[in-house]
Order: structure tokens, then C-alpha cells, then sequence
């Protein structure tokens, strides 16, 4: 039998069936046995182009079943060494209910950081903003830069074919970067605008070359069409190293070397705003209390949520309200499913398989039949190869004595996974039909 639920179970439920999603990750994340843990998985891939193996680290979703059908959308994390516990610790808490699952690709920065992040440089005067001599001072082999396009060659023609060959991925990418990282995704935007759907850029270090990086976006882009593509570009409160009145609001007027970093970043913001007749979305924000090292953990929080915000569920408090006609629920449903396909570009359940089977089992318990029908209808409709979707279809067509048909789900969910339960209730089924 497939799980059921008392009608006090059920009516508990109801009124928290949304925001169970969120409010469980967190309980499933500290059920491990271990203290402290290392996220991911270690992978390597051998690479032609940087003649190098380059190590990768893969992070799955908290439901992630080995062996599933299921597909998720990826994300690519550069400097994944020290941002993966952040961003996987985002997802945790965040995804499901405010951003979709997500498969993380953390790529190990570890060396030649500068080479490959940084475009070369195209300007006389070199950039001299601290936090560019800061940075190639402490990352190790920094003496090579300028290796972007090689590095982009890799992970477009090496790095993403291993990842959907290996791993359970959809074409749906988005690349994330911070400091020089965030240059190279602006770099991968202007270059390669069709490899990524969406781009989060964390304080990115847009002052490299004179800032020539951020003043050839418009003429890089102005021919191409950007739709469905989003870019998150976050900045930290670190406007000027030696004085404290140049604020978010007076840092445009500062021709100080200290205030370059920033101010190609703003800069960076309105040559994508120029972009956005071509359908490129644009979003940014200031974290005034936080320093350039600290800004990662709040971006990535902020930023996936502000690129996913058409993710986010809506009418929860019609589907939490016992009073909603089944048209209106399914109309929910069906309008949640055909945005998702939308923003997506392939058909995507609207809701978990798990919610939509509880909501019909406590639509039934409670005695509205019509409205439990129609949860394990939408079950079927977007989870056709679910066996545990019929069985449950079987309790409601047994629960209107409709013998005849729940045999005919037994039959199905048998084909798709033979258990000796769903064998005992078909011979009842059947057993009933001949009476």
C-alpha cells in the first residue's frame, strides 16, 4: 500500500505542504553520521587543451537517487575548492521551493588561478587597482595570465561534454564566479553567450586591462539575441581601502585608483543594462557590510534565488485553503507546469511526486474525492514511469470501489516495478471483481 495519513495528519500537513520542502532540507542535511564533511564527490578529466587532469568536484541534490531518470539542472562553480560548502550549503536550505535542484560542478582553481580566469590584456596601461596586485600575488603559479579563452575552449568542449556524459544533467547551465572568477564569467558571456543560460558574477575583478572587458560587452552583444539568458552581478561594501566617506552613492564620482575595482563593476551593470532590449536580464546588489572575501556566502544565497525568482511557488495559500474548487487547483498546477517548460525549455513536473501523492491521500482521508482524483491525475500525468504514482491511483479507485480500474493501475505499476505487494493486490483486486 502506499503511504497514508490520518485526518489529523492530514489537516496538520495541509496547512505546511509548501514550505515542508524547505523546512526539511535542513534536518536532512544534519542526519549524517559524521561530524564534518567534505561536499562533494572528486572527479578528474583529463584535459587536451590545458594538457592537464583537472580535478572537478560533483554535488548532488539532497534527493538525488543513484540509478533515477532524473535530470537536473547544472551549475558551474569556479574556485569550486573554497566556494562549494557555500554554494552546496545554499542549495541545502534554498532549493526546491526557491531554486530548482541543482547538480553543482565545483572546478579546483587551485593553480594556474590567474591563467586561466584572466582574458589577456589588451590595454598599455595595466590595471593598478590593489585588489588585482593583492590577488596575483597570493595565488600560487600566478606568473601566467591572460589564458581565458583556452580555459573557456575547455570547459565548453571538454569539461561540459564529461559532465552530461558521466552525470545526470540537463542543458540548462549556469556559471558562477567571484573576483577574478567573476571576470571570467562576464568574459564567458560576451564569448560564448549561448553556453550559459544564467550568469552570477560575485564582485568581479571588471577593472583587469583598463576595464576593456566591461566596455566591449555592448558591441560584443548587441547583435545577439539574449533571451532566457540572466546575469546576477553582486559587489561588496569594500569601496575604498583609506576612506570611509566614499559610499555606494559618491563612488561614480571618485577618480581614485582605490575606487576602480568598484567602479567597473557599476559600470560593468549599466553596459548589461544597454543589453537588455535584446532580452539579457539584469539584476545586481550592493552588500554594504561585507568585505571582498566575505561577499561569496550572500551572494550566492541572494543571486540564485534573484536568478530563479520565477521558480519560486505561487497561489500556496489557495492550495493551503480547504474552500478552492478543483479548477482553481488545477490551474495552479497547470500554470506552474507550462512556466517551469517556459523558463526551463523542457517540460518540468511542476511539483514533487511526493506532494502531489500526499495531497491527494489527505484530500481523500478528509472525503474530497474530487480533489484527491485530481492529485493522483497530475501524479500520473508528470510522473508516468512512477509505479508508486498507480499504486497510489489504485487506493483512490479502491476507495470508490472502481475494482475494475485499480487492477488495471496494479497492472502498470507491476510493469514498472514488479513488487511482490503490488502482485497481493492485484490477485485482491481481481479477487473483488469476480464476486
Amino acid at each position: 500500500m502506499s503511504h497514508k495519513f490520518s485526518v489529523s495528519q492530514c489537516r496538520f500537513a495541509f496547512l505546511f505542504m509548501c514550505s515542508m520542502l524547505l523546512g526539511l532540507r535542513g534536518a536532512v542535511a544534519q542526519s549524517a553520521p559524521e561530524f564534518l564533511q567534505q561536499r562533494g564527490v572528486s572527479d578528474t578529466v583529463h584535459s587536451e587543451l590545458l594538457n592537464e587532469d583537472r580535478l572537478i568536484y560533483v554535488d548532488f541534490p539532497l534527493d538525488y537517487t543513484p540509478g533515477s531518470a532524473q535530470k537536473y539542472p547544472v551549475a558551474f562553480l569556479l574556485d569550486g575548492d573554497v566556494l562549494l560548502p557555500a554554494a552546496g550549503t545554499v542549495q541545502d536550505y534554498y532549493s526546491g521551493g526557491f531554486t530548482p535542484d541543482m547538480i553543482i560542478i565545483g572546478i579546483s582553481n587551485a593553480e594556474y588561478r590567474t591563467r586561466d580566469l584572466t582574458p589577456p590584456k589588451v590595454a598599455k596601461e595595466q590595471a593598478t587597482a590593489a585588489a588585482d596586485k593583492m590577488e596575483v600575488a597570493m595565488t600560487p603559479n600566478a606568473v601566467a595570465e591572460g589564458g581565458a579563452a583556452v580555459f573557456l575552449d575547455f570547459i565548453e568542449k571538454e569539461l561540459v561534454p564529461y559532465v552530461e556524459a558521466n552525470y545526470p544533467v540537463t542543458h540548462f547551465r549556469t556559471l558562477i564566479g567571484h573576483s577574478y572568477g567573476g571576470l571570467f564569467t562576464m568574459y564567458a558571456l560576451a564569448e560564448r553567450p549561448t553556453l550559459f543560460n544564467y550568469y552570477l558574477a560575485i564582485d568581479p575583478s571588471m577593472n583587469w586591462s583598463g576595464g576593456h572587458y566591461h566596455r566591449v560587452l555592448p558591441d560584443k552583444l548587441s547583435a545577439t539575441s539574449l533571451e532566457g539568458r540572466s546575469v546576477y552581478i553582486t559587489m561588496s561594501g569594500q569601496l575604498h581601502f583609506q576612506d570611509s566617506t566614499v559610499t555606494i552613492a559618491n563612488v561614480r564620482e571618485d577618480d581614485s585608483w582605490p575606487t576602480e575595482f568598484p567602479r567597473a563593476i557599476l559600470k560593468t551593470i549599466d553596459h548589461l543594462e544597454e543589453l537588455e532590449p535584446n532580452g539579457l536580464r539584469v539584476g545586481h546588489q550592493f552588500f554594504e557590510r561585507d568585505l571582498h572575501g566575505t561577499v561569496p556566502l550572500p551572494s550566492l544565497m541572494e543571486g540564485i534565488i534573484a536568478l530563479f525568482d520565477w521558480y519560486q511557488m505561487e497561489g500556496t495559500h489557495k492550495i493551503n485553503d480547504p474552500g478552492t474548487s478543483v479548477a482553481t487547483l488545477s490551474k495552479i498546477i497547470n500554470h506552474r507546469a507550462a512556466k517551469l517548460e517556459r523558463n526551463f525549455g523542457y517540460a518540468v513536473p511542476p511539483y514533487p511526486e511526493e506532494l502531489l501523492n500526499m495531497s491527494g491521500y489527505m484530500q481523500m482521508d478528509m472525503g474530497d474525492l474530487e480533489k484527491s482524483e485530481m492529485y493522483f491525475t497530475a501524479a500520473l500525468e508528470h510522473y508516468p514511469h512512477s509505479a508508486n504514482a498507480y499504486d497510489s491511483m489504485a487506493d483512490f479507485h479502491e476507495a470508490t470501489q472502481a475494482y475494475p480500474a485499480a487492477a488495471e493501475c496494479m497492472k502498470k505499476a507491476i510493469l514498472l516495478d514488479p513488487l511482490p505487494r503490488y502482485k497481493e493486490r492485484l490477485d485482491e483486486f481481481e479477487a473483488q471483481i469476480l464476486r
